[in-house]
């Protein structure tokens, strides 16, 4: 008898121990957000970032994380009862998974948490033959971090998304110019200094392949609030592209290839990557606003 769990992998066609781990971490957010939907957490929160463009708008790679905002600051929010709710829901799934909350000093306006399970436990629950069975070590685990941005910026919209699978639920999430705006900034004013993230490159490409309009506003106060801008005036088209321009100049291509190629399917969609081809995409972004 196949199993709901089965049921939901039938839908790929894995291949290759990576293969069968982004599937299964995809079935396990999906559950998730089944789970925080049954808590009402899309009353005050939105769904964002690469997951959600996966799951809701049909990105063609995987994701590793869940990410969310609040719809307006709420001191001291409590991550607790909805994250107890997707435990109780992977359970139903056969899923057994542990949470982690992450105790951040000093205090940050993101609430992290980590989503984690046996790799081995997870690979025996769907049932596969010791021949078809990746092999992995006893102590490997899947784990899949849970953010939540308690204190969001302004000038932003959302929508509700209705799922189907696994079960029908709905999800509130930021509306595609919105969900642009903070890749924008994501792939702007990462912190980091030589890690490389070419998951944002490649979700650049399908933003503007997709014909999504940027809402720059929503950049701006994303910005503002992280200090990357801080100018009298509003963040014009011209101030935006300039420093896309800049980042594309120091991008590192081998290394952003590096970072996306594991969750890909063709490793052909991300051969055409160089300079020139991004300098050449900055000039095909539209706006909602078109007039800054």
């Amino acid at each position: 008898m196949t199993t709901p769990f089965q049921h939901l992998l039938s839908r790929y066609s894995c291949r290759t121990k990576n293969d069968y781990v982004n599937a299964i971490h995809e079935i396990i957010q999906e559950i998730a957000l089944v789970g925080l939907s049954r808590a009402k957490f899309f009353e005050c929160a939105a769904f964002y970032g690469g997951t959600a463009l996966r799951i809701l708008y049909g990105l063609d790679r995987f994701s590793e994380d869940l990410d969310f905002s609040l719809l307006s600051p709420i001191p001291h929010f409590d991550l607790t009862p909805y994250l107890r709710s997707v435990e109780e829901e992977l359970r139903g799934f056969g899923v057994h998974v542990t949470v982690e909350q992450k105790i951040k000093h000093p205090p940050s306006q993101i609430l992290s948490a980590f989503l984690k399970t046996s790799t081995l436990e997870t690979f025996l629950l769907i049932d596969l033959s010791e021949q078809d069975r990746p092999k992995v070590a006893l102590s490997e685990q899947l784990k899949i971090k849970f953010e939540i941005d308690v204190d969001p910026p302004s000038d932003f919209e959302t929508e509700m998304k209705f799922l189907l699978s696994p079960i029908p639920h709905a999800v509130r999430t930021f509306t595609l110019p919105n969900l642009f705006a903070g890749k924008m900034h994501a792939l702007l004013c990462r912190a980091w200094k030589v890690r490389v993230k070419g998951r944002d490159w490649y979700d650049l490409v399908w933003f503007i392949a997709n014909g999504v309009p940027l809402h720059l506003g929503h950049l701006e106060a994303r910005m503002r609030q992280s200090k990357h801008w801080e100018g009298v005036g509003p963040l014009t088209i011209k101030a935006f592209q300039q420093q896309l321009q800049e980042k594309i100049v120091s991008l590192q291509i081998d290394a952003a290839k590096s970072d996306i190629l594991p969750f890909l399917r063709e490793s052909r969609n991300v051969e055409i990557w160089s300079p020139q081809f991004f300098a050449d995409l900055v000039a095909r972004i539209v706006y909602t606003n078109q007039e800054r």
